[in-house]
């Protein structure tokens, strides 16, 4: 079957795929839809796209190896979930990262996820404490070695391990949908934090687990709630001084492009 040919009617495009953003090609059509929404989904969460970034429907289904049709289901269906911005042509955009969605995203993840800590904290079994010593490992092995792509997976593994102990489907699938909206900040943060990495500066950037993990181990509800606010706070703040850098025309690096500034009624 040729390329043209394959997972379902219509043609796969010639455009250039995002080589980044680690898309798989997707080879069997009665899953298509649900793979590609699900691979997409998994990509913005993890900042694999730049803020503002034009997502076309021919790029990706060159990426996934599909049709335009699944390509174009899962970009309304995460329109939806409120991660991209869909064009009357279909193609999608990811949001601009701006002060007003920093707070109103990182306060809601303070209420959910420190909620969801509390009540891991008082549930976690000795055999998941174990396996969270395992991705904490992770997570700070990674920094060490500089691989940030592997350091924001290990970060979301390690965080979402302490919310599903909270045994709350629907609090996880709140959390999740907000990680969703904070992939743009997370693609940010992690342009400005590669470079440090690299020089050898991963600490500031993985003690906040270890706290995590020492207040779960006390079953101490209180100690991880403040544990998870200050490591969630931290990465807000800092993100804060990185949206003032691009105000001042101090961050042109770390993929910080300026929002369009509206439109004066005539």
């Amino acid at each position: 079957m040729g390329r043209a040919q394959r997972a379902g009617s219509g043609t796969v495009a010639a455009s250039a795929p995002y080589p980044d953003a680690a898309l798989p090609p997707v080879p069997a059509r009665i899953t298509v839809a649900d793979t590609v929404y699900r691979h997409l989904r998994e990509a913005l969460i993890l900042g694999r796209f730049d803020p503002a970034q034009a997502l076309t429907i021919g790029g990706l289904a060159a990426s996934f190896q599909t049709s335009h049709m699944p390509v174009r289901e899962a970009l309304r269906r995460l329109a939806a979930e409120g991660a991209l911005e869909v064009r009357a042509n279909g193609s999608a955009r990811v949001p601009h990262v701006t002060h007003h969605a920093l707070h109103d995203i990182a306060r809601a993840r303070v209420a959910l996820e420190c909620l969801a800590a509390e009540l891991a904290a008082a549930q976690m079994s000795d055999a998941e404490l174990r396996a969270l010593d395992t991705l904490e490992n992770a997570h700070r092995c990674s920094a060490a070695s500089g691989d940030v792509t592997r350091m924001l997976e290990a970060n979301r593994s390690f965080h979402f391990a302490v919310y599903a102990a909270a045994r709350s489907p629907v609090l996880l699938n709140l959390i999740e949908s907000l990680w969703l909206r904070y992939g743009p900040f997370m693609r940010a943060l992690s342009l400005y934090m590669a470079p440090r990495m690299a020089q050898g500066t991963h600490e500031p950037f993985v003690q906040g687990h270890h706290e995590i993990v020492a207040a779960l181990r006390a079953a101490d509800g209180a100690a991880v709630r403040v544990a998870v606010q200050r490591d969630i706070e931290g990465t807000r703040d800092l993100l804060e001084s990185l949206l003032h850098q691009r105000e001042r025309g101090e961050a042109p690096t770390i993929g910080l492009p300026t929002p369009p500034r509206p439109q004066a009624e005539s």
